[in-house]
């Protein structure tokens, strides 16, 4: 699993990426975690991408510090989800509103 960040936005300015990197668990899925010059989400800045091979890749936006325990929780469903899909985007807490799009494998 791979996830990018925006280095344009203020999130990925931050360096969320050492954040995100500190508080995955050790015994956890393994992701690659990198960033991008920009992410073209200037309407929703602080993007992040998740892609996986066969998988639905997911980008957010407007993603604050404070997402820090959904997208983990994020982390651990995409991770175990055979697709990538959801059937109930509830389980994705904060994030299922901060969603700009859903790409198909």
């Amino acid at each position: 699993m791979r996830v990018t960040l925006c280095r344009s936005c203020p999130l990925g300015a931050e360096d969320f990426a050492e954040t995100l990197r500190a508080a995955l668990p050790a015994d956890g899925p393994r992701i690659a975690i990198g960033s991008a010059d920009c992410m073209s989400g200037c309407a929703r800045p602080s993007t992040l991408a998740v892609r996986c091979a066969g998988k639905t890749a997911y980008l957010f936006g407007e993603l604050t510090a404070a997402d820090l325990p959904d997208l983990l929780s994020f982390l651990r469903l995409y991770a175990a989800s055979a697709d990538g899909d959801f059937p109930d985007a509830r389980a994705l807490g904060a994030l299922r509103q901060k969603a700009i799009a859903r790409i198909p494998e």
